[in-house]
């Protein structure tokens, strides 16, 4: 099968793409690297700034690019905004490439209009990015999010591409929900894609005997991702733990930096508001380090795992991610080794690149 991948998001189509080639497909990414995460692909799209010459380059890219992405079997695309390109612009480059190949599938991998409109209510979730336990959520980034994809037109895109294209693939346990009300008929949910075969394993920090702590800050979204509140509970408990405990923080740093940073850590914290695990937990776990951050039973029941649970879920409260930590880790350092072990079990169960693409296969075969 010949494979037309367009845009990333946290490496889940170059990881995906793996997979395939490993099955024998023809794989095509493009994309821009996901910003400065500068995540590998096949053809680059990446739109240097918003500056006149930068987007006129961006543009003259674009054509040059788009009659070259023909005669595929299946195209994905990350996201309705599969271009860095502002909501309106993009139809005229989706309908040229729903023209040139054939299937096309639409990722629901994040943010989109469902992730908005289904999370606005407050009983969709426990909590959310929109609700705290029925208390609404204010922050710059989810007033954008409602601008943009309620009222925008990034809200008409996503109704027409929905509805035009063949199928929609979520990829968390939130996606599925909110797409389902509207889209069940041609919802699938596949997990993310790790590949375990290039993974390295954490290593033992040579200068710290104790447990290296582990967390990811994005410039402008720590309030929105809960970084804010894990990176207060981890201050907390390394007053209380000044010996037994060390935190390793990264801020915006390009994915191969970020990657090696983690080498050397025991324990990740990521995703306070979500009930699933993403891409970046996911990678953590692969390499054995024991994540906490979101990760409740629904997501379980969703993936059909009833007895490997090894990450360490917590609400989102600095009280609970204290407690927990303090209670599953700090006072029982002599279990990491073997929580390490079931998380590497937990991702080759359930995310092995050969084994999703798989999935993808059957999907986009059979719809």
């Amino acid at each position: 099968m010949k494979i037309l991948l367009v845009g990333e998001y946290s490496n889940v189509h170059c990881t995906l793409a793996e997979g395939l080639r490993t099955l024998g497909h023809e794989v095509t990414v493009v994309s821009d690297g996901d910003h400065w995460k500068g995540y590998p692909r096949d053809i680059d799209l990446r739109r240097r700034s918003l500056g006149k010459i930068d987007s006129l380059r961006y543009l003259f890219d674009l054509h040059r690019v788009m009659p070259r992405l023909r005669g595929y079997d299946v195209v994905q695309l990350i996201n309705p905004v599969f271009l860095d390109l502002r909501a309106e612009r993009i139809l005229p480059y989706y309908k040229q490439l729903r023209r040139q190949n054939g299937r096309l599938f639409l990722g629901s991998f994040g943010i989109d209009k469902p992730w908005v409109e289904e999370g606005l209510k407050p009983d969709t979730f426990r909590y959310s990015d929109f609700y705290l336990y029925g208390q609404r959520r204010f922050n710059a980034a989810t007033y954008n999010m409602e601008a943009d994809w309620l009222r925008g037109p990034k809200a008409a895109l996503f109704d027409r591409i929905a509805d035009d294209c063949d199928g929609i693939v979520a990829g968390l346990y939130e996606n599925y929900v909110c797409c389902r009300p509207h889209y069940a008929h041609k919802l699938h949910f596949i997990p993310f894609p790790i590949n375990p075969e290039q993974t390295t394993r954490k290593q033992p920090h040579p200068d710290f005997p104790g447990i290296r702590f582990f967390i990811g800050i994005q410039r402008g979204r720590s309030d929105y991702k809960g970084t804010d509140i894990m990176l207060r509970a981890l201050q907390t408990l390394q007053k209380r733990h000044p010996v037994s405990m060390q935190v390793v923080r990264a801020e915006s740093v390009p994915f191969a930096q970020y990657r090696e940073m983690m080498n050397h850590s025991d324990v990740l914290l990521d995703q306070l508001y979500s009930y699933t695990p993403a891409m970046n937990g996911l990678l953590a776990m692969s390499k054995g380090l024991v994540l906490v951050g979101g990760a409740e039973p629904e997501h379980y029941q969703l993936l059909g795992e009833d007895t490997l649970h090894p990450i360490i879920n917590v609400q989102p409260s600095e009280e609970d991610v204290v407690r927990q930590i303090e209670q599953q880790l700090l006072a029982h350092p002599d279990r990491l080794e073997s929580m390490a072990e079931d998380s590497i079990r937990y991702v080759r169960r359930h995310h092995d690149h050969v084994r999703v693409a798989q999935q993808y296969i059957d999907c986009w075969s059979n719809n």
